[in-house]
Order: C-alpha cells, then sequence, then structure tokens
C-alpha cells in the first residue's frame, strides 16, 4: 500500500472514531487496528497525535463546506440560498452519527492545550464565516446581518449537538427569515 493510501485509510479511521467517541478516548492503537496500518507506518504519517487531529479536521472541513456549498448552490434565489443554509443544517443534524460540530467538539477537548487544534477550529470557524458573508453580499443585504446568521447556525450546531435533534435548525430558519423580512422592511 503506498503512502497516501495508507494516509486516508488512517484519517478514514481517525475521523470515524475521533468524531464518534471523542479525540481524547482515541489512542493510536485504537486508530492503527481501525485502519489496518501498522503502527511503525502510522507514526511516520503523524508522528504525534496532535498531527492526526489537525490533519483530520483539515481534511473534514474541505468536505463539510463543499457539501455545504454544493447544497446552498442549488438555489437560484440570493435570499432562498441564505435559507438553504439552514435546510442544510437541519439535513446534517439528522444524520446517522451527528455528533455536533467537530470543530466545536474538538475545541472543548482540546482547545486548552493544542494550538494546532485552535489554529484549524479558527480557521473553519472564520472560512464558515466568510460563507455567510458572502451569502449576504449576494443578496444585496446589510454586512451586518452576516454576523447574526452565522451566530444563529453555530447555535444551532451546539444546541442540535447536545440534544441529538434537528429542531435547533428549523428553529435558526425561522429566526433567519424573520431577520430577512426585517431588512427588507428596511
Amino acid at each position: 500500500m503506498d503512502s497516501s493510501t495508507a494516509r486516508e485509510q488512517v484519517l478514514d479511521a481517525a475521523e470515524e472514531l475521533f468524531y464518534g467517541r471523542g479525540i481524547q478516548t482515541v489512542g493510536m492503537d485504537d486508530i492503527r487496528g481501525a485502519s489496518g496500518v501498522s503502527l511503525k507506518r502510522l507514526y511516520r504519517l503523524f508522528p504525534a497525535k496532535e498531527q492526526l487531529v489537525e490533519a483530520y479536521l483539515e481534511r473534514r472541513d474541505a468536505r463539510w463546506r463543499g457539501r455545504l456549498a454544493e447544497f446552498v448552490a442549488r438555489r437560484e434565489d440570493p435570499e432562498e440560498r441564505i435559507l438553504a443554509l439552514f435546510d442544510w443544517l437541519e439535513d446534517w443534524f439528522g444524520e446517522d452519527g451527528f455528533r455536533g460540530c467537530a470543530w466545536i467538539n474538538s475545541y472543548g477537548e482540546l482547545g486548552a492545550t493544542s494550538e494546532r487544534v485552535v489554529t484549524q477550529v479558527r480557521l473553519h470557524k472564520e472560512a464558515f464565516g466568510k460563507y455567510v458573508e458572502g451569502l449576504v453580499a449576494a443578496a444585496g443585504l446589510p454586512g451586518s446581518l452576516a454576523g447574526q446568521l452565522f451566530l444563529l447556525a453555530e447555535g444551532a450546531m451546539v444546541t442540535a449537538g447536545i440534544t441529538r435533534s434537528t429542531e435547533p435548525a428549523r428553529q435558526a430558519r425561522a429566526a433567519a427569515e424573520l431577520l430577512l423580512r426585517a431588512c427588507r422592511a428596511g
């Protein structure tokens, strides 16, 4: 098996285990067992668990933001694209194995001790915030709305992760609709 295949197998196993059980409860031996990659090779690919966590968050970020953007882009109307963000969150919250936001969870576990994790979390949240800003700008709405929508989405993620319910996405969408109506009314 070549290095890129081994790396993908390790990252697949890490994602499933870290997201499903939490980062601190998963050891490198667990990753070895789930990936089928020898411990020696695993440590050659990722000399420290922190580097593996960083790579897991980086890869998940690209996939997460790509799925969101693809879903939202299916809507023609710029304001409908804003609301589609919350529809996508509802679908995500309803997926089997949903355990909340991987970045919020990782920050909760390692934010006080891992600068690499903090960096990945901040990069992800900044990119998501900029994405929301882009949706708001494309709709010709006031820029201040982006921060409000971002907080609605983030709050829905935290609440859905705790309650294991899709309802927070519907509630956040309803609040977003009110904000959009208020902006249109001037």
